[in-house]
């Protein structure tokens, strides 16, 4: 029954996260991308500060806060602004493609300034993933949409810059922790937008603000705890695996909710980044040991220590966003 609820909680973040896309479009069309992204961050961090108490978040040091800072720059506010943006003219389905190459761009950022070691699996598949998020951007021209498709690759480059910052702070908080965290300095640095979120508000449809309320309370408040749930108790292969099916729902839940049709260059793009994201996460052979769990942990969080001292080996965000390691991969 424990492993059928696991197995609940990975569908829900893989659905959560993929309905975040198209519900980004449906609150375009009564909010500004600013506005958006201030009003389901804020949504976000009041749900996560009513269930601190319950998830058992601590305080952060003193000493993470600078770090903390950042994170909430890079991987909520920045990449907020430019999803939401992006989105203004790029489909939802796309949207998700091009945010799919995440982990490429973290395991670069990782050689480039944590120096880790450059293998022929991480560079190849981070090229061909790469590739692929530029062929779905540069095609973008004959449908009008190539600058927004550069922010949104804009925004999975800011979702990379995120995930390498916060390896230092999974050294000693959880995901879930981590990406409450985030989101709270994400918060704190929109506020300046909040008059003008308030003005819009007030002449924004109902279908919009729903689905701005839903943005906060769904992929990013319950996407979080949800995904935190899975990883403790799941192989990490199997967790990280399953951020793989994210994109694909995002195009049926956006065909369904939009009536959007995939462009076949979107999805030939896809399919590369999906293959370099294969290449990028295979396993040299014969499998090497996984890294000592930290002594005194008892059963599923055994699982969740080797993930947090194995993350840069892991693909994905918020997505989202989360996307993570435990809570930050794979968000929107």
């Amino acid at each position: 029954m424990k492993f059928d609820k696991t197995l609940l909680a990975l569908a829900a973040t893989v659905l959560l996260w993929a309905s975040a896309f198209p519900a980004i479009r449906v609150a375009l069309d009564g909010l500004g991308p600013a506005q958006l992204s201030l009003l389901r961050l804020a949504v976000a961090s009041a749900a996560l500060a009513a269930a601190a108490p319950v998830l058992k978040v601590r305080r952060p040091a003193r000493a993470d806060l600078w770090r903390i800072a950042v994170i909430g720059v890079t991987g909520m506010s920045a990449y907020q602004l430019l999803l939401n943006w992006g989105e203004v003219h790029v489909p939802a389905g796309t949207a998700s493609l091009i945010v799919a190459a995440v982990p490429a761009m973290s395991a670069l950022l990782a050689v480039c300034f944590a120096g880790e070691r450059l293998t022929r699996a991480k560079a190849g598949g981070s090229l061909v993933a790469l590739t692929g998020a530029v062929l779905i951007a540069v095609s973008g021209k004959e449908h009008g949409y190539t600058a927004a498709a550069w922010a949104v690759l804009g925004a999975a480059l800011s979702q990379a810059v995120y995930h390498l910052t916060i390896k230092p702070l999974l050294r000693r908080h959880t995901g879930l922790e981590v990406a409450a965290y985030a989101t709270w300095a994400g918060t704190a640095l929109l506020v300046p937008l909040a008059p003008s979120t308030f003005r819009a508000l007030l002449d924004a449809p109902a279908g919009s603000t729903a689905a701005a309320v839903y943005l906060g309370l769904l992929p990013s408040a319950a996407g979080f705890v949800a995904w935190g749930y899975a990883v403790a108790r799941l192989s990490i292969t199997t967790a990280t695996a399953a951020l793989y099916l994210v994109p694909v729902a995002t195009l049926g839940i956006s065909y369904l909710w939009l009536g959007e049709h995939p462009r076949p260059a979107a999805v030939i793009g896809g399919l590369v980044i999906i293959a370099g994201l294969l290449l990028l996460n295979k396993r040299p052979h014969p499998t090497a040991p996984e890294p000592p769990a930290p002594p005194g942990l008892p059963g599923h969080q055994v699982d969740a220590a080797r993930h947090r001292q194995t993350e840069s080996r892991s693909p994905l965000t918020e997505p989202s966003p989360g996307p993570t390691a435990a809570a930050s991969q794979g968000r929107t």
